[in-house]
């Protein structure tokens, strides 16, 4: 089963500094038909205007990974951490037994990031933070493993949760598949940018595919597409 979730479907509201759209239900977005997917709580399309962000404010136990789409964030938070991630980038706090943290655009052109939430399967442990540079490059006609808490990933930024988060970038008319562990787990995908059909199903730049039941994905770009997908354990 593949749902389709157009971006206009999306909640959010536009603070003038902030401009959000929500998968999930959040702040006073709520659809109790889009509360979470399998362990996947927030999926939030952010565009941050120049020289505004986040002010500190808190977190614990949740998994909090950024990826940056266009300019870049600048973060700060209450363990002393400090730095700056640029587009194509991606960076994860694990926010374990409580942190602060502020994410700043400092940049003179607009922000764009998605910001994940995933629900750790470990609570009480330290809280801590990390960024890593995934140039597009690299993930030219394949998927590359950004953040994980699976076996075998230790190459992706470390998270404390049964989830995936995955990259890739596919010229039009290019196509690649991602196979699931079996069909218990689920997936789901949005592309940041272009447009591509999943197993045949059109799916639009910003529009999310909450994907159920399959054990395989064939991805084919009808434009040339950047897109982040977030392979995670099934909660129902």
């Amino acid at each position: 089963m593949i749902e389709i979730r157009s971006f206009d479907s999306l909640g959010g509201a536009n603070h003038g500094w902030l401009d959000a759209k929500h998968h999930f239900s959040f702040a006073d977005y709520h659809d109790p038909k889009r509360v979470h997917w399998g362990n996947v709580r927030v999926w939030n399309d952010d565009t941050i205007a120049p020289g505004t962000g986040f002010p500190p404010h808190p977190h614990a136990d949740m998994e909090i990974i950024t990826y940056v789409r266009q300019g870049a964030i600048t973060h700060q938070d209450s363990l002393g951490n400090k730095g700056r991630t640029e587009a194509g980038d991606v960076q994860v706090m694990s926010a374990g037994t409580g942190i602060r943290h502020s994410e700043y655009n400092l940049e003179s052109t607009a922000t764009q990031i998605f910001q994940i939430w995933i629900l750790p399967n470990r609570r009480g442990e330290q809280p801590s933070w990390g960024a890593k540079p995934f140039p597009k490059g690299d993930r030219s006609g394949k998927f590359v493993t950004l953040a994980s808490g699976m076996a075998g990933d230790e190459d992706a930024l470390p998270i404390r949760t049964d989830a995936r988060v995955l990259g890739a970038t596919l010229k039009a008319g290019e196509s690649v598949v991602y196979r699931f562990d079996d069909a218990r787990r689920v997936g789901y995908l949005v592309p940041a940018t272009g447009a591509l059909e999943i197993n045949g199903v059109a799916l639009n730049a910003r529009d999310g595919a909450a994907i159920q039941g399959e054990t395989e994905i064939r991805l084919t770009a009808t434009q040339d597409t950047e897109l982040v997908l977030v392979d995670s354990a099934d909660l129902q």
